[in-house]
């Protein structure tokens, strides 16, 4: 496998990145053999900071939800004590789950195979028919539920890793911190909350090609034309002669975004007409006072300007028509499971809620104008590598140049971390983007993102 720089080679060559002919092809096989889907497991998930849960989702003490992170069931609770753990769903007696609901509140856990119980915190407080067990025979202690090796936060947002010696969460998100922020910007207090309630999904399509939908700007207007035409029926797409324009950046570690401008409408302060006329002086009170709080600058970044993100692996952070968290699993080689959830200012509510929340739903909920139109492209993608003929797809639009929001610097960027987890062959340099010259494909008040 190639490693992000081009040299070095281990195994078969998944990944062809050569820079200096502005060539970066990835093997099908990559996404078709089972060797591989196993081979991530152990190298790319159990090997990183996998996203968990926000902080709202388990807001007061005993909240749990229960979460599949890296192939394994989880359960992310809010302990008695008011610390936030993460366990393994597994009973150290006989191995059956503890946690059997999606989401509670709980004062302690027990297996419904023998009832042994274990409190939030993990400790093992009961067992049917203790005075069976000989003494000495073993310490509650060692039969506890066992916790994740590492656990942070950044702004709520909750990591867990299964690789103790891992860097910091910090050091690991690198340049996505900065993105963060500026999602968390659009609170007065700096404070967001995953509403309740999720999207739940299928695709019978490798998950690394949603890694690579997310952001990819080449297929919005082809894919989804529906949604732009509606967008210009609505007096949308092209006002005031400006058309979309910005470009995408590495941000270290895999992770990568595009930020770009358009005008159709954000719920945090940014109106368009079917957003319906009453939305509309709320809307523009809210932009306001980003200004008067944050500056016209950084109030224009937030409330005018859009970003798809992909945190290494399997995490997108949407902030565009709607905020929203996804997370993409693997199942198999030719299958995932997606959650996602959306993302609002803690303040907001009433019907600047329910007008995000119908952002949410038009673009990308269920029956959206995107998600229908990207499973139908990704699960023929999957069946076009199964038909055989070609053995590479090819990543590199836009390597030779400035990136713009349509061109292919962010999937390269993800793809150089993973065949560098895979082949264990050290990434030196994810861009290889020339320095920016056109201001114009950059927000206001913008400086280059630093990646490490």
């Amino acid at each position: 496998m190639s490693g992000a720089n081009g040299s070095g080679t281990q195994r078969p060559d998944y990944v062809v990145d050569d820079k200096e002919r502005g060539v970066f092809r990835v093997n099908r096989e990559s996404m078709t053999d089972p060797a591989v889907y196993h081979r991530e497991l152990r190298k790319v998930f159990a090997e990183s900071w996998l996203y968990l849960g926000h902080d709202s989702e388990i807001a007061g003490e005993g909240d749990y939800v229960r979460r599949t992170v890296g192939g394994k069931s989880m359960i992310f609770v809010r302990s008695r004590d008011g610390e936030v753990r993460a366990f393994h769903n597994a009973c150290p007696h006989r191995g059956a789950i503890v946690c059997r609901q999606d989401a509670g509140t709980a004062k302690a856990f027990q297996c419904f195979y023998h009832a042994w119980t274990f409190d939030t915190q993990g400790a093992l407080v009961g067992i049917p028919g203790k005075e069976a067990y000989a003494d000495g025979c073993f310490e509650k202690a060692d039969r506890s539920l066992t916790p994740v090796p590492r656990l942070d936060n950044y702004r709520g947002l909750w990591f867990m890793s299964f690789k103790p010696d891992i860097m910091s969460l910090s050091d690991w998100l690198a340049g996505a911190k900065e993105y963060i922020d500026i999602l968390y910007d659009q609170s007065p207090t700096g404070s967001m909350r995953v509403v309740s309630g999720s999207h739940k999904y299928s695709m019978r399509a490798n998950w690394k090609l949603l890694v690579e939908n997310s952001v990819d700007g080449y297929h919005g207007m082809p894919t989804h034309q529906t949604y732009f035409d509606y967008v210009i029926g609505a007096g949308g797409l092209g006002a005031g002669g400006k058309k979309l324009h910005g470009r995408g950046y590495s941000l270290g570690n895999g992770h990568a975004v595009i930020e770009y401008w358009s005008p159709w409408g954000r719920p945090v302060a940014r109106w368009a007409p079917q957003m319906g006329d009453a939305a509309k002086p709320e809307i523009e009170a809210t932009k306001r006072d980003l200004q008067e709080r944050l500056g016209t600058d950084r109030a224009e970044r937030i409330s005018e300007w859009n970003r798809n993100m992909i945190i290494y692996p399997n995490l997108v952070i949407n902030d565009i028509m709607a905020a929203t968290i996804r997370t993409i699993n693997p199942v198999a080689a030719d299958m995932m499971e997606i959650d996602a959830w959306a993302i609002a200012p803690v303040e907001e509510q009433g019907d600047r809620l329910e007008t995000r929340l119908q952002n949410f739903l038009e673009f990308l909920g269920p029956g959206g104008f995107a998600t229908p139109d990207d499973v139908e492209a990704l699960e023929s993608c999957q069946m076009g590598f199964n038909a055989g003929g070609e053995q590479f797809n090819d990543i590199s639009r836009g390597m030779l140049r400035e990136p713009q929001m349509d061109d292919e610097l962010q999937m390269r960027t993800w793809w150089r971390q993973w065949a560098a987890q895979m082949s264990g062959v050290e990434v030196t340099d994810w861009d290889d983007a020339p320095p920016p010259e056109n201001v114009e494909n950059a927000p206001p008040g913008w400086t280059m993102p630093q990646p490490a």
